[in-house]
């Protein structure tokens, strides 16, 4: 049992969900008609090793015309091809954010922070903890979907946490005027630990550098009990258009070629290893697995392997 318990806010609403529901009387007469429109879960936990690891969905929408962002090196015929056999639209894109919990049984680690703070906190507490029961916070690297939660309201959204990140990544926009870094990061830096490709964050968890989506983006392995899996960040953003094409161009990759091969070698060593991993905009609950095919991977999402 970890030393994290669940806030009595959690459990009180997991309590009352079943009876609330029992008790509205809903008949299928009365139901019918009343469309309630697509629903995402919001939560997802399992077991790697020792370690519990918890992916949060903290926002999600559609984007019009992916191929301004993804395969903007391609033809539109090539695009169309490849979505057409992965049975998905060309005309638009459906995006996830997707912070991780780790809890380790002695710490609570929170893998970059979302949007904005009241929703990952929210997300945080729908999880079964309370926002100010995070230890460490980890940012993967520093574009607004995973800083934009570090602050609410002029506040730590985190006000317990400690913060890391990668040493090159904090070096790089504090030389910019990044609002974001100004707003979100420049406010904690007195409180932030920095660190490189093979340190760790603590047992079990160590950075793997993967450069190329940003100058210093991070990729960190939790390893626990001969169980292993990778939190990917930014690494690939979308499971067809990007991880089963990983050459194919990434408008939000600052260094185009350099993410492509970081694709190549960390997508190619979860392939030979078949390490699973989380990928921050994969669709929730943005775990799976990956394969080579052809000069390229596929990506198989999770089932129940990590239940068992």
């Amino acid at each position: 049992m970890s030393e994290f318990s669940m806030s009595r806010r959690s459990l009180l609403a997991g309590a009352a969900a079943l009876p609330m529901a029992a008790g509205l009387g809903i008949t299928k007469a009365s139901a019918a008609g009343h469309m309630q429109g697509a629903q995402i879960p919001r939560v997802n936990r399992f077991g790697v090793g020792d370690f519990e690891v918890t992916t949060m969905l903290v926002g999600s929408r559609t984007v019009e015309e992916p191929q301004t962002i993804f395969g903007m090196n391609v033809s539109a015929e090539e695009f169309a091809a490849a979505s057409a056999e992965a049975r998905i639209p060309i005309d638009k894109a459906q995006f996830f954010f997707t912070p991780t919990l780790v809890n380790t049984g002695a710490e609570l680690i929170l893998f970059d922070t979302g949007l904005n703070g009241a929703a990952t906190a929210q997300a945080v507490e729908m999880a079964g903890y309370t926002a100010d029961a995070v230890t460490h916070v980890v940012l993967t690297h520093m574009h607004g979907d995973h800083i934009g939660g570090l602050m609410t309201d002029g506040a730590e959204t985190f006000s317990n946490a400690a913060y890391i990140t990668g040493q090159a990544e904090f070096d790089h926009w504090s030389g910019t005027d990044n609002e974001g870094f100004a707003n979100n990061v420049k406010p904690l830096a007195e409180k932030m630990s920095f660190l490189g490709d093979g340190d760790s964050v603590t047992s079990g968890i160590t950075a793997m550098a993967a450069f190329g989506h940003t100058p210093g983006h991070m990729t960190f392995m939790l390893d626990s009990n001969d169980q292993q899996l990778l939190i990917l960040a930014d690494l690939t953003n979308h499971y067809v258009w990007s991880l089963a094409h990983p050459d194919w161009e990434v408008r939000f990759d600052m260094d185009k070629a350099a993410a492509a091969a970081s694709r190549r070698n960390v997508l190619g060593m979860l392939a030979t290893d078949a390490v699973p991993f989380i990928g921050y905009h994969m669709p929730f609950p943005g775990v799976g697995y990956v394969e080579t095919r052809g000069d390229g991977f596929h990506y198989v999402p999770h089932s129940y392997q990590l239940l068992l």
